[in-house]
């Protein structure tokens, strides 16, 4: 019997392709079951099972041969089994990525945004507009994006200031939140009214000093008037012919 049809890695693990049609679900643990054995007398150390949303039926059936989930999206399961005991597996991604921005104009005010959640029973409380970044978004790209969607303001990016790194956030992940400098290319304020209670640009001193503002707040925005931070420069990845932007 020939084995499934897959494709091999750098690493030693072995990809399997299922097609998206309908599947013999008998006959394919069958051939799975013999696939795994003949891949462990080829020295391979993993066996990778992507598993379509359609196809959801044969969770089950390859958990019994030992495949455990690795990690899922909206549309698929990844699940992987060790053909070996000392085999790595990799983990999936362990933080989110967030962008907020220090937008302050040529009369030191800065743009400031006051949360709708929250709020019950609790002072309003002024930070930073920001969020976090899109999938394939660079940093320069999603705080530009955030801190229009939250005020309306458009600006353009000077340089990256500093990042905060944050333990058990949501689901238990990490976070990492980068702090970047913008100017403002506009000032009319639009705010986005089912995230933003209150957006405003405030007199940077008044903000330095108001109990409404937490400490990180105050600080970054401290970094950001006294520290010229990283700015982005063009480069050729050496893996992709495509300029790439980096901060330097």
């Amino acid at each position: 019997m020939k084995t499934l049809a897959h494709k091999v890695d750098d690493f030693g693990g072995v990809s399997i392709k299922l097609d998206d049609g309908a599947l013999d679900y008998e006959k394919f643990t069958l051939r799975l079951a013999n696939s795994i054995e003949v891949w462990k007398t080829s020295d391979y150390k993993l066996v990778w099972l992507r598993i379509s949303l359609g196809q959801s039926e044969l969770i089950p059936v390859v958990a019994r041969l030992g495949f455990v989930f690795h990690h899922a999206e909206n549309d698929y399961v990844l699940m992987v089994c060790r053909l070996t005991k000392e085999a790595f597996i990799p983990k999936y991604s362990t933080h989110y990525v967030g962008a907020g921005g220090v937008v302050i104009d040529d009369d030191g005010m800065l743009l400031v945004v006051a949360e709708q959640r929250g709020r019950s029973g609790r002072s309003r409380s002024y930070k930073l507009p920001g969020g976090h970044l899109d999938d394939a978004e660079h940093i320069q790209q999603g705080v530009i994006r955030e801190v229009f969607e939250e005020t309306g303001v458009t600006t353009k990016f000077l340089s990256l200031v500093c990042f905060r790194h944050q333990h058990n956030y949501r689901y238990g992940k990490s976070d990492i939140y980068f702090v970047c400098r913008l100017r403002p290319i506009t000032h009319d304020i639009n705010k986005q009214d089912d995230e933003i209670a209150e957006c405003l640009w405030m007199p940077i001193e008044k903000y330095l000093t108001s109990d409404s503002v937490g400490e990180f707040n105050k600080v970054v925005v401290r970094a950001s008037i006294h520290n010229e931070g990283l700015t982005p420069r063009s480069i050729k990845d050496y893996k992709d012919p495509e300029f790439v932007e980096i901060l330097l």
